[in-house]
C-alpha cells in the first residue's frame, strides 16, 4: 500500500465513481454534519480538486456512472430520509436535478442495466423496504417494478453478466442470508439458494469468470468469511 493525497474534506457513508476519464468522483457523506461537497481525484497526480456541491446534503445514498458519462446521485439521508435524485456532468462539474424516486430511501442499492437504466432495491425509512423502481436516464423520470421478496437494507446488487441483477444479505429487523435475482426482461424477482452465512454490510464483487464473491459483514457479531455464488 501507498498513501496518496487527502481528501479535502473528512467524510464517511459517501460515494465514489470511476468517471469516464479515469478522475474519481467522491459524493456527500458524513462527518459530524451532513454533507453535500464532491470532490475529484486526479489518479495522474494523486492530488484531489473540489468540483461542484450537490443540490443537498446526503449521506447513505447511491452513485452510478450512465452511459452517456453523467453520474446519478439517488437518495440517502440528512437528518430526513430523501426521494430526491440529481445528476452530476463532468464537462461542467455541475450538479442538475432530475426526476424524484417513488420512494425515499437511504442504504439502498443502485445498478445500471444493460439498457442504460437503473434498478434501485431496498433500503430504509422507517421501516425496510422490498420495492424497486427503474430510472431510465433517456427521459429522466423513475417506474415502478417488481418487489423483492424480502425488505432489505444494507445490501448488495451486482450485475451479472446475462443481465440478470443478484441481490443478497443486508437486514431488515434480522440478518439476511437470502439472495433473489431480478431479471430485467420480466420485472420479477426469483429467490434462490442462501448463503452460507447472513451477512448485512458486506461487499460483492464480479469476477472474471462471472462468479460473485461476497465477503465479510456482520451478522450481530463481525465476520471474515467469504463465499462465492
Amino acid at each position: 500500500w501507498k498513501i496518496t493525497g487527502n481528501m479535502g474534506s473528512m467524510r464517511s457513508d459517501h460515494t465514489a465513481s470511476v468517471l469516464a476519464n479515469g478522475t474519481v468522483l467522491v459524493t456527500g457523506g458524513y462527518n459530524g454534519g451532513f454533507l453535500n461537497t464532491a470532490e475529484l481525484y486526479n489518479p495522474s497526480s494523486g492530488t484531489w480538486t473540489t468540483t461542484g456541491s450537490m443540490g443537498s446534503m446526503r449521506a447513505g445514498h447511491t452513485a452510478s456512472v450512465l452511459a452517456n458519462g453523467n453520474v446519478l446521485v439517488t437518495g440517502g439521508h440528512n437528518g430526513n430520509y430523501l426521494n430526491s435524485a440529481e445528476l452530476y456532468n463532468p464537462s461542467t462539474g455541475n450538479w442538475a436535478t432530475t426526476g424524484i424516486m417513488g420512494s425515499v430511501r437511504s442504504d439502498h442499492t443502485a445498478s445500471v442495466l444493460a439498457n442504460g437504466t437503473v434498478l434501485v432495491t431496498g433500503g430504509f425509512i422507517s421501516s425496510y423496504l422490498n420495492s424497486a423502481a427503474l430510472y431510465n436516464p433517456y427521459i429522466g423520470n423513475w417506474a415502478t417494478t417488481g418487489s423483492m421478496s424480502y425488505t432489505r437494507g444494507y445490501h448488495t446488487a451486482s450485475v451479472l453478466a446475462n443481465g440478470n441483477v443478484l441481490v443478497t444479505g443486508g437486514y431488515n429487523g434480522n440478518y439476511l442470508n437470502s439472495a433473489e435475482l431480478y431479471n430485467p426482461s420480466t420485472g420479477n424477482w426469483t429467490t434462490i439458494g442462501n448463503m452460507g452465512s447472513m451477512r448485512s454490510d458486506h461487499t460483492a464483487s464480479v469476477l472474471a469468470n462471472g462468479t460473485v464473491l461476497i465477503t465479510g459483514g456482520s451478522s450481530g457479531s463481525y465476520l471474515n468469511s467469504a463465499e462465492l455464488y
